[in-house]
């Protein structure tokens, strides 16, 4: 009988001793794995490059003015973006760009709302600085210079240029990241922007065959030239598709259709920061601002980067 009682105290010692040392342990690593790490911040700021860019792009496209005007409190005082103004849309291009562009500043929000984040960085929003990229894409100048606020059509192949690059850029970041909250975020900002880039190449795949004028070259050579020239910046092979594509790169090699841009599983490319930058900065060198960056992107990434040059 005292054996029995000693055995049934020592189990009760035991169970204590488990719930005291082993519950606060467990506890402590879960709120240690929603914590984001350095590296987990400096991945997650990065991005606000891009949404930053974005958000004053949209804004300004749909509804004649960004982010002083409609969230002056997320731009910390950043400088004004450079030559970008109010498109000539129709209404259905207009309504979709606007939802678009709310949905930038609450990407904004978030990610804020997880890391400190930096201020507005310097971009160049103006038709000189598209009408560049657009230059490059062909080779030569196109002749008149492109313009990306003169209308609809326009208007939507220079949101084919940046956004997706963004959403490559949630891609290639989500297994780097070490919090549940980090990996959190990026899928929902993820999900979000997929379904942006969806709609902007549903819109121009209905368009394809349509030659943009007055330069007579159809939508869908004007994608594939603009992702060709992204591969040749990012250096980092092929990452980008335009919306007709040759069979054997289609989706299972079987179709030329490419609405979505995907590898031969049909998986969603990822980039590194340091292929974005080279991008975004159309120097295809991450270490040289420029295009959309006059001054170079902001967040420590970045800035590691500009200290190198």
């Amino acid at each position: 009988m005292a054996t029995s009682i000693s055995t049934t105290g020592t189990t009760i010692i035991a169970t204590l001793l488990l719930r005291l040392f082993l519950v606060p342990h467990s506890l402590a690593q879960e709120l240690y794995q929603n914590v984001p790490s350095k590296s987990d911040v400096d991945l997650l700021e990065f991005p606000l490059n891009l949404e930053y860019l974005e958000a004053e792009f949209f804004l300004w496209g749909s509804l004649g003015r960004g982010l002083d005007c409609v969230a002056p409190n997320l731009t910390m005082g950043g400088p004004p973006p450079i030559g970008v103004k109010l498109a000539k849309l129709d209404p259905l291009t207009r309504d979709v760009i606007a939802q678009f562009a709310y949905q930038e500043v609450g990407h904004l929000r978030a990610i804020k709302n997880a890391v400190p984040g930096f201020a507005r960085p310097l971009l160049n929003l103006s038709a000189a600085s598209f009408a560049t990229v657009m230059n490059n894409a062909f080779g030569r100048p196109l002749v008149p210079p492109f313009d990306p606020y003169a209308n609809e059509l326009n208007y939507l192949l220079a949101s084919y240029v940046i956004p997706y690059v963004g959403l490559t850029g949630y891609v290639g970041a989500n297994p780097k990241l070490e919090s549940a909250t980090a990996k959190k975020l990026v899928a929902g900002l993820l999900g979000v922007e997929s379904g942006q880039d969806a709609v902007l190449r549903a819109l121009l795949y209905e368009r394809a065959k349509k030659k943009v004028m007055p330069y007579g070259i159809t939508v869908a050579e004007f994608t594939n030239r603009i992702s060709e020239l992204r591969n040749k910046l990012g250096h980092a092979g092929l990452k980008d598709e335009g919306l007709i594509v040759p069979p054997v790169r289609g989706a299972e090699g079987r179709i030329k259709g490419n609405v979505l841009a995907g590898d031969r599983f049909s998986l969603a490319f990822g980039r590194t920061p340091e292929e974005i930058l080279r991008i975004v900065y159309g120097s295809g060198d991450e270490r040289v601002p420029g295009s959309f960056y006059p001054k170079g992107a902001d967040g420590q990434i970045a800035k590691s980067h500009l200290k190198d040059a």
